[in-house]
């Protein structure tokens, strides 16, 4: 058509170049990395931390590492809400020289070591420098040397270059959903953004929890199609919803069978981890296919 504009036909780009990737020389190395992603409001804090306890009750020294603006994803094991590392850094004018590890790494239950690294300001700045800035500052406390397992708990499901930034770290990506339309659909951006990484990353998918699920047939259906498998599942159930309410761990409730049932699969999923799990051959679907394979109930 006569007067019509051609754009411009854009270079592919590997992940990893341009400048919308945030790039990250602080290795973590000699622990087990795990970063634990899903859906916004899915319940990645209250599986990262019962797994965090887990972990610790297994002999592992552990650390957990928050990485949303809330900084909410360790106080169920501090029982309050600890400073981040950016409002501390603030305070010293971002010396991190001046700072000493009790100022950002707060020891909540069974000892594990926990950090909030918060986020920048609202529309400002980027999640990924504030990952990395968490890292540095951990690693020049040689506060990774004597870590046996690093669990990074990461914002939603939006998953930009940024807050894909604890991907560079981790060895296996675990993803938390739930059986409806919403969770699976992030779940599958999700995955397309791991598996970008992992072209230039030692990262891998490492499998889904099924999280407030009675049911698992939709996951099962999108597992079955994508290549995916279930590492763990939790039923919605109050015990779950009353421990976080009570600032508490699973493991700190009353044992009740329930509670019971749900501490002893914290426990086998924490032990699989911690003997190595094979990386899972995950294959994302365009969604079109999410649409014609589950649709909305």
């Amino acid at each position: 058509m006569a007067g019509t504009m051609r754009l411009p036909v854009l270079p592919t780009r590997e992940d990893g170049e341009g400048s919308l990737q945030v790039h990250d020389d602080q290795k973590i190395t000699g622990a087990q990395v795990f970063a634990v992603y899903g859906k916004g409001g899915i319940g990645k804090s209250t599986t990262s931390s019962n797994l965090s306890a887990a972990f610790s009750k297994l002999g592992k020294r552990v650390l957990q590492i928050g990485c949303d603006p809330k900084h909410d994803s360790t106080f169920t094991l501090t029982k309050k809400m600890v400073p981040t590392v950016i409002d501390v850094l603030e305070t010293v004018d971002f010396h991190s020289e001046e700072l000493r590890p009790e100022d950002f790494v707060y020891i909540g239950y069974g000892g594990v070591q926990c950090v909030e690294a918060g986020g920048p300001p609202a529309g400002t700045g980027c999640g990924g420098y504030v990952v990395g800035q968490t890292v540095k500052l951990l690693k020049e406390h040689h506060l990774l040397e004597d870590t046996d397992v690093v669990i990074f708990d990461v914002l939603g499901d939006v998953v930009c270059g940024g807050f894909a930034a604890p991907l560079q770290h981790a060895q296996r990506a675990l993803i938390v959903t739930a059986n409806d339309f919403d969770s699976i659909f992030a779940m599958n951006r999700i995955m397309a953004a791991i598996l970008a990484k992992s072209k230039n990353y030692a990262v891998r998918l490492g499998g889904v929890i099924a999280n407030r699920s009675a049911d698992t047939d939709q996951i099962d259906r999108f597992n079955g199609a994508s290549g995916m498998s279930l590492s763990g599942r939790f039923p919605d159930l109050d015990a779950i919803r009353r421990s976080r309410l009570k600032k508490c761990t699973i493991f700190e409730m009353d044992e009740t069978p329930e509670v019971k049932l749900v501490q002893e699969e914290y426990m086998r999923i924490a032990a699989t981890l911690a003997a190595g799990v094979p990386a899972q051959p995950g294959t994302p679907l365009r969604d079109r296919e999410i649409f014609d394979l589950l649709g909305y109930d």
